[in-house]
């Protein structure tokens, strides 16, 4: 009884500082309801900031995204950037379309102006790329941009960058949730009514000035896309950034070309979930284009899809993020070629024939921008970085305008980007790569499986032998610690595996890649099929090994 009461009394605590009606109805509506069980998991402790900021589901306590929330971040955030020595500068707010998304950006520009920074807020819901560009393109200290990508509607996020443009990494982190930690009350953070600019559009003129750096002056842009926003904030900025560069303009799946924080017709707003790119088929079924092209809700991803004599096939991300390393190579680029461990190998042997500069890093972004010399890098989920001083993060503007220059001058050639991905396997291998992903509504279910694949590592996975396992947490060499698990297996088909839980979502991710030899086109694809056959047996063998 006496938990029930603390229970309470912490409810009512947080309802006399919520400064949100919606919220706060919400949240009295519980305590007058006794729902304990209810309130046990909304106060259960804090939403933790890391390395992607805070993300979660909107909703009144703690353990939610909301205005409370925000404004201790911010606070947090603030507190930081004085103790760097950053007392009066600039902070650059952007935000998405999603639920409460106007407001958390507003709560943050008058709590930095409350502490003395500046703060200048981006004139409406833009991509996040947007908003890592204009950290460097104004000098600003820090940038923050209230998004949760590509997560359920429910869902709301706080993305934390700092002065150089990349997302922060430790031990900013750290260092800033401590601050966030040491927030008395609500009533003790300034927040000004005014102070702070809101930007018109010359920041998003620069942006898109910037974009047509990524192609060649007189290449082809002759390529016919679809494309769809995935009811996010890219339309406008796409079709402005094709405009500008010469390409015909993308036909628009109209379901989903305007912002809507429901997004009605898709389970999850994400490209790669099964049944998000139906609209965008059909109408690519009505159009015949060359490529189909989606963005995210905040339009830092960008997938892309072919058509095959069976219809449309989506690409996979390690798939575009070979195609386009092999373009840059063709553009002449120099510098660095990075990619995140879990993507595949097959962009460091891209480089090292081409005699470029390889980087194997973390997982995420926040990692492959601070690769020195970076000149592109990219990660499996969609993510491409392919003007890195421009925008130190993944940009799916950018990338959608790569992707379309290459499809333009393979198409002068009666080529497809299918025709590039046979050269890239018969010049490398077939690199055939999947994924085991498993959501969860207990979190303890993702803990349990790493436990049991530490306390049993398998032995063999589709028949072939684990010839190594690492345990990142302890790290590497080369790379610093992480939560995760990678295996190499023995055989000529240099299969490996890696196991972590995914810092943005409640889910576990198992990335496979085999390579299986391809002599000449004939093989290519007996190659498919059999990798694809090694790949579900590792599925398989692995699901058994770790309980899911």
């Amino acid at each position: 009884m006496q938990e029930q009461d603390d229970l309470i009394t912490r409810a009512q605590a947080w309802l006399a500082e919520d400064p949100d009606p919606e919220t706060a109805a919400e949240l009295a509506a519980l305590i007058d309801a006794g729902d304990t069980a209810e309130l046990a998991d909304r106060f259960a402790g804090t939403l933790q900031f890391g390395t992607a900021g805070l993300r979660g589901e909107i909703g009144a306590g703690p353990m939610r995204m909301n205005r409370s929330v925000v404004i201790r971040a911010a606070a947090g955030l603030a507190a930081y950037l004085k103790a760097q020595g950053h007392d009066g500068g600039l902070v650059v707010v952007g935000y998405d379309a999603r639920y409460k998304s106007a407001d958390f950006a507003r709560d943050t520009a008058a709590v930095m102006t409350g502490a003395g920074l500046r703060a200048a807020v981006l004139p409406r819901p833009l991509p996040t790329p947007v908003l890592a560009y204009a950290i460097r393109h104004l000098g600003a200290v820090a940038g923050v941009e209230v998004t949760a990508s590509h997560n359920p509607p429910r869902d709301n996020g706080y993305k934390v960058y700092l002065g150089d443009g990349s997302q922060i990494v430790s031990p900013a982190d750290a260092d800033i949730a401590a601050e966030i930690a040491r927030v008395d009350t609500l009533a003790s953070v300034p927040r000004p009514e005014s102070g702070w600019e809101d930007l018109g559009d010359g920041v998003l003129e620069a942006y898109l000035a910037r974009t047509d750096a990524v192609l060649t002056p007189g290449s082809a842009r002759g390529v016919r896309t679809v494309y769809t926003a995935m009811h996010g904030v890219g339309k406008d900025v796409v079709m402005a950034a094709f405009a500008r560069a010469g390409f015909p303009a993308p036909v628009l799946v109209a379901e989903q070309a305007e912002p809507d924080p429901a997004f009605p017709t898709v389970a999850f707003p994400n490209p790669e979930e099964p049944g998000a790119m139906d609209l965008a088929f059909a109408k690519a079924a009505e159009v015949n284009p060359d490529i189909v092209i989606a963005n995210d809700p905040d339009a830092d991803r960008c997938a892309v899809a072919v058509p095959t004599a069976d219809g449309w096939r989506m690409l996979r991300g390690d798939e575009v993020g070979a195609l386009l390393a092999a373009h840059l190579v063709h553009k002449g680029a120099q510098g660095v070629f990075a990619e995140s461990i879990v993507s595949s190998s097959l962009l460091g042997r891209i480089a090292e024939a081409a005699g470029v500069g390889y980087e194997e890093t973390l997982t995420g972004f926040k990692w492959i921008a601070r690769v020195e010399g970076l000149r592109y890098g990219y990660e499996e989920a969609l993510g491409y970085c392919v003007d890195p001083e421009g925008v130190r993060d993944k940009d799916g503007v950018t990338a959608a305008l790569l992707v379309a220059e290459l499809a333009s001058e393979l198409k002068e050639q009666g080529r497809t980007l299918t025709d590039l991905l046979d050269d890239l396997a018969m010049a490398h291998g077939l690199h055939a790569t999947d994924q085991l992903s498993v959501r969860v509504s207990d979190l303890s279910v993702i803990a349990s499986a790493m436990a049991a694949l530490r306390a049993e590592p398998p032995v063999s996975l589709a028949g072939l032998r684990v010839a190594s396992a690492e345990d990142l947490t302890q790290g590497t060499e080369t790379l610093p610690p992480t939560d995760g698990l990678r295996y190499y297996l023995e055989g000529d088909y240099k299969a490996r595996v890696i196991v972590r839980p995914s810092g943005t979502e409640p889910k576990l991710k198992c990335y496979l890649e085999v390579v299986v030899p391809v002599a000449e086109a004939s093989d290519l694809a007996p190659a498919r099929t059999r990798g694809q056959e090694i790949l579900d047996a590792i599925k398989k063998d692995l699901a058994a090994a770790a309980g899911i």
